[in-house]
């Protein structure tokens, strides 16, 4: 790569995937021979035995068991399993994780929760670049009384008052890859006398979660973007147990009750996390989750941190040369799993790379987002990545009026 004194070589790149202690986890991934993927953080790659279990539950079990299979082969107890085979990833002790519906409505469930537990106060408090999701659903909860940090400059100290009930945050910033201190933010807010909630879309499966030993009260997260669940994967929700008797959630569905199959017209909740389930589960999305899960039983959380920052730190240094303004924190210890950069035609640019087989993506009005998945991302692949942004830019191809043609989904 054509770069200054110093600038990292792809000897360096192999050099380090040489002695990487996760690089035999590609092999358990299906990846295009001719694609460098770097959207993992929007989209995870596809485990290669998932369709094996996709292709069970929808011959043998569905289509020999039927309806058997609800009991049989454990359709029933997905939700709370998945859950508990989920929760070594967010720091949670048994019986506080489930997997159901989406993010959106699991936010609006345990906001709603958050909200009732704190009768006396009226304030939700969520930050103004949050993702689309978290900000609509905060504003149709509490219209009137959203209170957003960076609005107006407002920090969350500037916000919190006695009247604060609930906040929401992300862990990782979606746009710019910014991390938050989950501890020091958990405990600033109980000091107000607040719950606290996360929303771990863009860190889990990316960097080590201490839920519990952070105090939390609430979380949710989704099962398609590091955690490789698939296309339409299940979400999942935490509560901490000790809001589980107290908390009453709004979409109280059949299979939240205490006993589903005894068909009372009186809805009673189940104990526990199963009182945050809601419908029947979509049972062929949890069965490529359930694959995925499979992947991470043999995952150390300490070494998928180490090796994203190696990751992203490489790509800093590669792209620097490049000029392009960084929207992600250099420092380390702020930053999850991707480098965000900022160009005035970065969805072209985005789309010219994608011409050459590098996948990042789009975010408006003007940031390209590259994931860096330390399952499946060598350093070489970075070096690479690279080196395409470098050339696309250089030649001006991105200039070229296809790549400006936008898709419904950018």
């Amino acid at each position: 790569m054509s770069q200054g004194a110093g600038a990292p070589t792809r000897e360096d790149a192999l050099a380090l995937d040489a002695v990487d202690p996760l690089g035999g986890f590609r092999e358990r991934f299906t990846l295009p021979k001719d694609v460098l993927y770097l959207d993992g953080n929007s989209l995870g790659a596809l485990p290669a035995h998932t369709p094996e279990r996709l292709r069970r539950m929808v011959e043998e079990e569905w289509g020999n068991g039927l309806i058997r299979s609800w009991n049989e082969a454990g359709w029933y107890d997905l939700p709370r399993g998945l859950g508990e085979r989920l929760a070594p990833l967010v720091g949670a002790a048994s019986g506080q994780v489930v997997v159901c519906d989406s993010t959106s409505v699991n936010l609006f469930k345990v906001l709603t929760a958050a909200m009732r537990l704190r009768p006396g106060r009226s304030t939700l408090i969520s930050e103004v670049g949050s993702f689309p999701t978290d900000l609509y659903m905060t504003e149709g909860l509490v219209p009137a009384r959203r209170r957003l940090i960076g609005r107006d400059g407002d920090s969350l100290a500037d916000l919190l008052d006695d009247d604060t009930a609930v906040v929401l945050l992300s862990h990782v910033d979606y746009r710019t890859g910014r991390l938050q201190d989950m501890a020091a933010v958990t405990e600033q807010v109980h000091a107000a006398g607040a719950l606290m909630v996360w929303d771990l879309c863009h860190s889990v499966g990316a960097l080590p979660i201490e839920l519990d030993a952070c105090g939390a009260d609430f979380a949710v997260g989704c099962g398609y973007k590091y955690l490789n669940g698939g296309p339409g994967a299940p979400a999942f929700l935490y509560a901490a147990a000790r809001h589980h008797d107290a908390a009453r959630q709004p979409l109280t569905g059949w299979f939240g009750h205490a006993e589903p199959f005894a068909m009372s017209p009186d809805y009673a909740p189940a104990t526990g996390i199963g009182r945050f389930l809601t419908g029947t589960p979509p049972l062929l999305s949890f069965a490529g989750l359930d694959a995925a899960l499979d992947v991470w039983a043999d995952v150390d959380l300490e070494r998928i941190r180490a090796k994203s920052l190696s990751l992203t730190s490489f790509f800093l240094r590669l792209t620097d040369a490049l000029g392009l303004p960084t929207v992600t924190p250099r420092t380390p210890a702020e930053r999850g799993s991707q480098i965000s950069l900022r160009h005035e035609g970065a969805y072209a640019v985005v789309q010219a790379l994608i011409a050459r087989g590098v996948i990042g993506d789009f975010r408006a009005p003007d940031v390209m987002r590259f994931g860096f998945t330390p399952l499946y991302v060598s350093h070489a692949d970075v070096f690479d990545a690279a080196e395409a942004l470098r050339e696309v830019l250089a030649s001006g191809e991105w200039r070229d009026p296809r790549f400006a043609q936008r898709g419904a989904v950018t």
